[in-house]
């Protein structure tokens, strides 16, 4: 190289140099600048300190130590080594905290791909990553940075939908029941019974002070607190004396013997009613980061219809999966109208949103009632000898409940209404199309239940707003041909739906005194039951429960259905039950018992 070229080079060389030097000097100045104006959006917080060096030491390489992480990740979770990548999928999150594709990926990476890398013969450690996963987006990206993006909260509600609330995943009876049990707790009052309290209930919690100073201004409130903390030292830290409280309400013995004596002594006092329902609302926003304002305008927007007062929403049930993906949903609905600009199409996120809610009062309708219910369930093994034992399996048994038809159907209206645009033309034939199809469904399940009435007047609707020449057939007509093609695309919910329906309306047959029809209504349900296990087999994850189990949960629903007058459910039903069916009367009375008292 001649002299002139090396001595070209050093000079440039230098003059990067010098360049480099002046900028890094000058960085310092530049960041105190954009920190003042709040231009900084992504400082990482409460990083290990061996990637804070890192990302420090990277500086605008930043990017590339974020690319690493992702791939290291990806890597991990092929290799089976979950918590790891579950830490590296937090610090991704940390080093961009202001990007919600980011968070959806890793909550949708957790609660999809690596809960099913788990063999299903641990739903206990699947559950943990679905939760991880919802968690992730609930409690970090909307709860403590304070995202904005209707996307969070769609994917947020679609976990609870379709992860929890759906048949996808092998472990979802699982998922149901841990998510219906953990919740349960802080959903009764001391002094009400949820099927008596109606409203009222949530109308406490929402009233309820939301930090423990304004509820610490009442001496008397003072006075019980205290009485705890001298009663048992679990009660001492603030943080979990909430907590404490509703577990010692669940399980005295889990503390000292002076913690009961404190309860007895302010039994049935204003003062434990307070500090009950703070305790609840307090571990309802903390832990579940659940408003109870909110949760009650959700309740009187979309909960089931009282029957005795077509006016009133009653208290929906906040252990159903769906009833958590409606609440985020209308969260991101609610935010996405203030900030959408005028004039501004509405995104897909939000039209993706406005199906959840809608989709979500759909499966309340026909899978809205909850039972706790024991069963054989057939599940695999890691034993390639015996592949599968038979186990007792406590689970949550989901009904149709027809008190969400009003709800649903008010709010596809709406969503419809919203979307009569040109620019949504495609949206709006959607819905309606789904719409159209709910409502041949509630037809069909009306009738079969026994509600005629009800049932006419939502084909008359039909008819009216989709005038189609398969609807001009009376509605018996009508109703057999639905049922005809349902069984052709038999499945799980359609299974469920006509079994129940026709079961019921076998009872109400009973009650009038019609015998051989309520004989056929039995061997309908039998036959549609056999069908339903010879088409699709004992599948753990969409078998059916026990017929035994489902007449008997059928004729739980009958007779504390509100829609049939009393004298039919009770003086008629019951007394028949009584004379000519003892056997089945004292099975009934002792499942209504057994209810009543998990509900005190």
């Amino acid at each position: 190289m001649r002299s002139r070229d090396f001595i070209i080079i050093l000079i440039c060389i230098s003059i990067a140099a010098g360049l480099l030097f002046t900028a890094g000097a000058q960085l310092d100045s530049i960041n105190n600048k954009r920190q003042e104006m709040g231009l900084i959006k992504d400082k990482p917080e409460n990083l290990p300190p061996s990637l804070a060096f890192a990302t420090i030491a990277t500086g605008a390489f930043r990017g590339l130590l974020v690319d690493f992480l992702w791939i290291r990740a990806d890597r991990l979770k092929e290799q089976g080594q979950f918590f790891d990548a579950k830490q590296l999928a937090e610090w991704i999150t940390i080093l961009q905290p202001h990007f919600a594709s980011v968070w959806k990926f890793q909550a949708w990476n957790m609660a999809y791909n690596i809960s099913v890398a788990i063999p299903e013969t641990r739903p206990e450690q699947r559950w943990r990553w679905v939760k991880n996963g919802y968690e992730l987006l609930r409690d970090e990206a909307i709860g403590r940075y304070k995202l904005r993006d209707i996307g969070l909260y769609h994917e947020l509600s679609r976990i609870f939908q379709h992860k929890i609330g759906g048949i996808s995943d092998e472990a979802h009876r699982y998922y149901k029941w841990e998510l219906a049990m953990q919740i349960d707790p802080l959903l009764t009052s001391v002094d009400m019974e949820p099927a008596d309290d109606k409203n009222e209930f949530f109308e406490v919690l929402a009233k309820t002070p939301d930090t423990w100073d304004k509820l610490l201004s009442d001496a008397n409130i003072v006075e019980f607190v205290n009485a705890l903390k001298t009663s048992d030292s679990s009660f001492e830290e603030q943080s979990t004396l909430a907590s404490h409280y509703i577990s010692l309400r669940q399980n005295a013995a889990r503390y000292k013997e002076d913690t009961a004596l404190v309860i007895d002594s302010f039994r049935g006092s204003e003062v434990l009613q307070k500090f009950d329902a703070f305790a609840k609302a307090y571990q309802l926003r903390t832990v579940w980061k659940l408003d109870p304002e909110f949760m009650e305008k959700v309740n009187e927007t979309h909960g089931p219809m009282d029957w005795d007062d077509p006016n009133t929403h009653l208290p929906m049930d906040w252990r159903h999966a769906d009833t958590h993906a409606i609440y985020w949903a209308e969260k991101g609905l609610e935010i996405a109208r203030q900030d959408r600009k005028e004039g501004e199409d509405i995104s897909s996120d939000e039209n993706n949103t406005d199906r959840i809610v809608v989709h979500g009062l759909q499966n309340l309708f026909r899978l809205g009632k909850m039972i706790p219910i024991k069963v054989q369930r057939k599940i695999p093994t890691d034993d390639p000898e015996n592949p599968y034992k038979v186990v007792d399996s406590r689970e949550m048994f989901l009904r149709p409940d027809l008190r969400y038809f009003t709800p649903y159907n008010e709010a596809i209206l709406k969503v419809i209404d919203k979307y009569d645009q040109d620019a949504e033309r495609g949206t709006w034939e959607t819905m309606r199309n789904g719409h159209r199809n709910m409502l041949k469904n509630a037809i069909l399940l009306f009738y079969q239940s026994g509600h005629k009435e009800q049932a006419n007047e939502i084909f008359l609707a039909m008819k009216k707003q989709y005038p189609l020449p398969e609807f001009n057939v009376p509605l018996a007509q009508f109703c057999k041909n639905r049922m005809i093609e349902e069984l052709e695309t038999y499945g799980y919910q359609d299974a469920l739906d006509q079994i129940t329906a026709t079961l019921r309306e076998g009872y109400y047959n009973i009650a009038i005194g019609d015998e051989a029809a309520a004989a056929g209504n039995q061997e309908l349900a039998e036959i549609l039951y056999n069908y339903y296990i010879e088409k699709l087999g004992d599948v753990a994850r969409t078998s059916l429960p026990p017929l035994d189990t489902l007449k008997l949960t059928s004729m739980v629903d009958f007779v504390t259905d509100q829609q049939f007058p009393i004298y039919i459910r009770e003086n008629m039903f019951l007394g028949k039950l009584y004379q000519d069916y003892r056997e089945l009367y004292d099975m009934l009375m002792a499942e209504l018992e057994k209810r009543e008292k998990t509900t005190e």
